[in-house]
């Protein structure tokens, strides 16, 4: 995205612009919270169907809802994992996929009318015009990758859907949020509140890119329900590192498709890859507060404090969530999957947090 600041065009125009921007990044939010809780009920398949507008009205009577429980009772989760599975048994977790699918339409008729609005309002400026289309195709994008995601489970062998689909689905929502994020950044702060520091930017791009591998691996995680391979802390299952990976496929990309498939491997890396966003995320703060000028940076002076926050909250729910791991229930909500979406939200607000400072320390010359 260019780096053109629309504040300086006009801050009452743009400031309704702003707030919808951030309903929607808001609303992104509870989107990828609500796809959290049908993974971790088990719910992403039961609808076996994808009707992008007749399939916002859910099953009205018993023949509609029994057609519907037919249809899943074809594909391997049902036969494998809910055989045992009454109709108020599928209705439950039809509802959180419904609902889940159903946000995204009321996202799409919140921007539509939106845009809509703010355009008849000549509250659009021109340079407006890119990022917004960007936005539309990136959110028409994400409803197609989470359809291919669903289809990888809509058959006769696979119990779950491709972890590799769900991280591309979960990554992809990230890219949405921090677009529309950094969007709405743009026309609520202005320039002067920003500060030109190429080191604490190169830095901030560092923990981006490591926090980013960071949720891939926590993708997989969830993709692989690979929290249960090791519920200990701090040792993995009482050793430093993961005990006979390399009997595990030796056939594809050298024998090193471990690292994204097999269970306690990736439950490894992903430990791994929090302790060194802990400390890396320390010490940028103490980079940062260290910086003289810091009262000439509002937008600094406000935001560097957080990463450091949500990044302690994140570690200790990631050892929490773990250690609750042999609660899990795959079919509701728990205890160790309301940690584990609670784990999620506050993952999204280390990416939130680190995407303002880098809007901070992204001044021009």
């Amino acid at each position: 995205m260019a780096d053109i600041n629309f504040k300086e065009k006009g801050a009452a125009k743009v400031r309704p612009v702003a707030h919808w921007l951030l309903l929607g990044v808001a609303m992104l939010v509870i989107q990828i919270l609500l796809g959290g809780v049908t993974r971790l009920t088990g719910s992403g398949l039961s609808i076996t169907e994808w009707k992008p507008l007749l399939g916002a009205v859910p099953p009205l009577n018993e023949a509609d809802w029994a057609t519907a429980f037919e249809k899943y009772k074809e594909i391997a989760q049902y036969k494998y994992l809910n055989s045992h599975f009454t109709l108020s048994d599928f209705k439950a977790i039809y509802f959180w996929e419904w609902l889940h699918r159903e946000w995204a339409r009321l996202m799409g008729v919140v921007f539509l009318v939106g845009f809509g609005w703010f355009l008849y309002k000549k509250q659009l400026t021109r340079e407006m015009v890119r990022p917004f289309v960007v936005l539309f195709l990136l959110g028409a994008l994400q409803g197609a990758l989470g359809w291919i995601m669903v289809a990888s489970g809509l058959n006769d062998t696979n119990l779950y859907v491709s972890h590799y689909r769900l991280a591309i689905h979960f990554m992809a929502a990230l890219l949405l949020v921090g677009y529309t994020f950094w969007f709405m950044l743009r026309l609520r702060v202005p320039e002067t509140d920003r500060i030109f520091h190429p080191a604490l930017r190169r830095n901030t791009v560092l923990l981006l890119s490591l926090l980013t591998l960071q949720l891939i691996y926590g993708a997989f995680m969830a993709g692989l329900k690979a929290a249960p391979a090791a519920p200990t802390w701090p040792g993995i299952n009482g050793h430093l590192f993961p005990e006979n990976i390399h009997q595990y496929g030796d056939r594809v990309f050298g024998g090193m498709q471990y690292l994204a498939d097999h269970p306690l491997v990736v439950h490894f890396i992903h430990r791994s890859f929090a302790f060194l966003l802990c400390v890396g995320v320390l010490v940028f703060t103490v980079q940062a507060a260290g910086i003289k000028n810091i009262r000439k940076a509002p937008a600094l002076g406000r935001w560097y404090k957080w990463p450091l926050f949500f990044v302690l909250i994140q570690a200790a729910l990631g050892i929490f969530t773990v250690l609750n791991a042999p609660k899990a229930t795959n079919s509701h909500m728990g205890i160790y999957e309301w940690l584990a979406e609670a784990h999620q939200l506050v993952a999204m607000s280390l990416m939130l947090s680190l995407l303002a400072v880098l809007f901070a320390v992204s001044r021009k010359r």
